[in-house]
């Protein structure tokens, strides 16, 4: 047992994992029941499709598009470390507290529940409790469970948190509860949701099949054999636990943003703090992304058609507010069409915008960056370039970085982290690209990454 007073799910459904002869890391277990996870909730959405009921989670909404699902009511349980000893409903303009005013359940701080994700399913048709937790020998486990006895035990589990927590959506959900009781699983619809997750899981690369899709490209070091692996757990352990309570800072800013009663600076200020955990987290999740491509033998990402026109429409504006927060210029040359490539959407945003930042980070305030898109043959160009041409020599001098392991560097100045550059190679390599890099005297780097066009696109479509 925890050393929490009450137990969590992950005790309620902790088995013990017989060890292999060659157990992996606990970075590694930890992105395998990373991805068992997300398939999981895969599987669960497509269950819901054709019932009513209620789902509860944490630390998160489990949903992508709750729209779809009118007939379930969520409830997300929230670590609660920002409002301590208060209730989680706000007043209103008028000063009273509407009971139950929204559908997130609080969480005494340092409760040992909002160390894992769950979610638990009461459904007309099924009942399901999914975790993300730690097994009996504390390494990061994923587990579900169709069985009503455990259903009604995680039940009472969550049922004591709401008691000392959110006292005023303990009749309703009660009621909910008496509603969709925990019932015996039709052993169809096990099957149905088993092999919907294990369709949802990475396809497994055999090792004969690893040089097939690998790029041909030579990688840049330092590669898996150079990472030493207590710097690997360390990094992605990091990551991860940035990123949990971020996440939860974002949750509860975007809760108070929904209030109409604001007044504006406090809405200024909340958006702040919404766009800075947004940027962090996927700092992060670029780093963990990172470690993760350089520990494995597989360094090529599954590319999808991707709208470099789309990610820019989304990123630019916030590349902007980037740029004017540091007094800085961006100035943005696009083409009047920009024909699809070859990529991840989102890690593509992800590494652009960690582009931007380390070129932002690197100049003077005065300075001005410039990124320009332009077609290439069958790729398309993206250009970067920093400008200090009326700047006094002394505001020349590029900052002192230093290298933090394999994988980061370290700015002193500023306090700042970031990928170094032949990892950021071997992420846009990743990505179905190439970055190349080029050093001027006093002014800087000028990086221009290549992307390949998608192959059913004819190049010549391309509108400058």
């Amino acid at each position: 047992m925890s050393e929490w007073i009450f137990p969590t799910l992950s005790e309620l459904l902790s088995r013990e994992v017989p060890e292999s002869s060659h157990p992996p890391s606990a970075a590694l277990r930890q992105i395998k029941a990373e991805r068992e996870w997300f398939s999981a909730i895969a599987a669960l959405e497509s269950l819901l499709s054709s019932t009513e009921g209620v789902l509860f989670s944490a630390p998160l909404p489990i949903l992508s598009q709750p729209e779809s699902f009118p007939n379930i009511t969520t409830y997300s349980f929230t670590p609660n470390a920002l409002f301590s000893g208060f209730s989680f409903q706000l007043p209103s303009a008028n000063g009273e507290t509407s009971e139950c005013e929204t559908n997130t359940l609080g969480l005494f701080p340092g409760d040992a529940l909002a160390a894992e994700a769950f979610c638990l399913a009461l459904t007309s048709k099924f009942s399901l409790l999914m975790v993300l937790g730690e097994d009996r020998a504390k390494n990061p486990a994923f587990f579900f469970s169709f069985d009503p006895e455990e259903i009604t035990k995680a039940w009472q589990v969550l049922r004591l948190r709401v008691v000392l927590m959110n006292p005023g959506h303990l009749q309703k959900l009660d009621r909910l509860y008496a509603t969709f009781p925990p019932i015996a699983p039709n052993y169809k619809l096990i099957t149905q949701f088993s092999h919907a997750l294990l369709s949802h899981l990475p396809d497994p690369i055999a090792e004969s099949e690893k040089r097939t899709i690998r790029d041909p490209r030579p990688l840049q070091t330092p590669t898996a054999d150079v990472l030493k692996s207590a710097d690997v757990e360390l990094l992605q352990a990091i990551a991860h636990e940035v990123r949990t309570p971020l996440t939860t800072i974002r949750t509860l800013t975007r809760l108070l943003l929904k209030r109409r009663d604001l007044p504006a600076d406090a809405v200024k200020r909340l958006e702040m703090i919404d766009r800075e955990c947004s940027e962090q987290i996927d700092r992060f999740g670029l780093i963990f992304r990172a470690v993760e491509l350089e520990t494995s033998a597989t360094k090529v990402s599954s590319l999808a058609t991707t709208s470099l026109e789309e990610v820019l429409e989304q990123s630019i504006p916030r590349w902007q507010k980037q740029a004017n927060q540091r007094n800085l210029t961006l100035d943005v040359i696009l083409p009047q069409h920009i024909p699809s490539v070859m990529s991840d959407p989102t890690m593509l945003d992800q590494a652009l915008s960690s582009l931007i930042e380390r070129s932002a980070r690197s100049l003077p305030a005065g300075s001005s960056i410039q990124v320009e898109v332009s077609l290439a043959g069958h790729q398309l160009k993206l250009q970067l370039q920093a400008q200090k041409d009326d700047l006094p020599h002394d505001a020349h001098q590029m900052p002192l970085l230093k290298s933090l392991g394999q994988v980061l560097v370290f700015q002193p100045e500023t306090g700042s982290l970031s990928l170094n550059l032949n990892v950021t190679k071997n992420i846009f390599q990743a990505l179905g690209g190439k970055l190349i890099v080029r050093e001027r005297p006093e002014q800087g780097e000028i990086y221009t990454l290549f992307l390949p066009l998608e192959p059913s696109k004819n190049a010549s479509g391309m509108i400058v």
